[in-house]
């Protein structure tokens, strides 16, 4: 599979911090070179030094907010004016918005939208035909555990994830046959900035979680199998099997128990 990254380019959105950054290190430790993309330009010209440091790794930088409807298609075409093809596509980006409906701000879930589900899918649907004219190549979009259930105090966000993990599954079965492999990353709660992001940074102490190390190569291994999704942690596994027999009730429910935002008297 060494064939399939060395000497390629990679796209990889959410690249200055967490499963983004990850994915950066791990793919340039495999040759790949790297097209990042994220909201802060200083961070990823930080990971961009690095990896010159540790891999000889040639990265492009592309700050941007993927959350304007413009952005996809800037940096897509931005890459093109680079004359950069894409082996790899890593839809990383996104965030959570956490709280109770009275505390929720609905133009901060439509940001989230547009960056979860419009960014992930136009950004898709803009690098898959390229691949299936070459007949190789691959992308991964980032999913989650919530994306196999609707979760109390995040519904929107457990929504988006779920969308990431049909609309992967959809295109695996769609293009798997013509050499290209659609995967979704389904990772549990994973030790990064994203509950602060969300709102919510004591969570990391009330759940068992994963480092975005685990999460990244587990990935890579499911990827090279040519895996239609992937769970993170065999627990984590374990549960999106369970949600599947108990009643959606019971379900949603008992994500109220693990997620809600804050501590208050009934």
């Amino acid at each position: 599979m060494l064939d399939r990254y060395a000497d390629r380019w990679a796209l990889v959105t959410g690249a200055s911090s967490g499963i983004g950054a990850e994915f950066a290190r791990r793919l340039a430790a495999r040759g790949m070179h790297l097209v990042l993309s994220a909201r802060r330009g200083d961070l990823l010209e930080d990971l961009a030094r690095e990896l010159d440091v540790r891999h000889g790794t040639r990265c492009e930088i592309v700050p941007g907010d993927l959350t304007d409807p413009a952005e996809p298609r800037r940096l897509m075409d931005e890459i093109g004016r680079r004359g950069i093809e894409l082996e790899l596509l890593v839809n990383s980006a996104g965030f959570a918005v956490v709280a109770e409906v009275e505390r929720t701000d609905p133009a901060r879930v439509l940001e989230m939208i547009r960056l979860n589900i419009s960014a992930l899918t136009e950004l898709t649907y803009l690098v898959l035909p390229g691949m299936l004219e070459r007949r190789h190549g691959a992308i991964v979009n980032l999913s989650s555990i919530a994306g196999f259930q609707p979760v109390a105090y995040m519904g929107a966000y457990a929504a988006t994830k779920a969308y990431a993990l049909h609309f992967s599954e959809a295109l695996f079965a769609e293009v798997r046959d013509r050499g290209v492999t659609v995967m979704a990353l389904c990772p549990g709660v994973t030790r990064t900035g994203f509950f602060d992001v969300a709102g919510v940074p004591n969570w990391l102490r009330k759940q068992s979680s994963h480092d975005p190390e685990a999460v990244v190569r587990t990935a890579l291994k499911a990827l090279d199998k040519g895996r239609q999704y992937v769970v993170v942690g065999w627990k984590n596994y374990l549960r999106s099997l369970v949600i599947r027999i108990a009643s959606r009730k019971r379900v949603v429910n008992e994500s109220m128990k693990f997620f809600r935002p804050t501590t208050r008297k009934e």
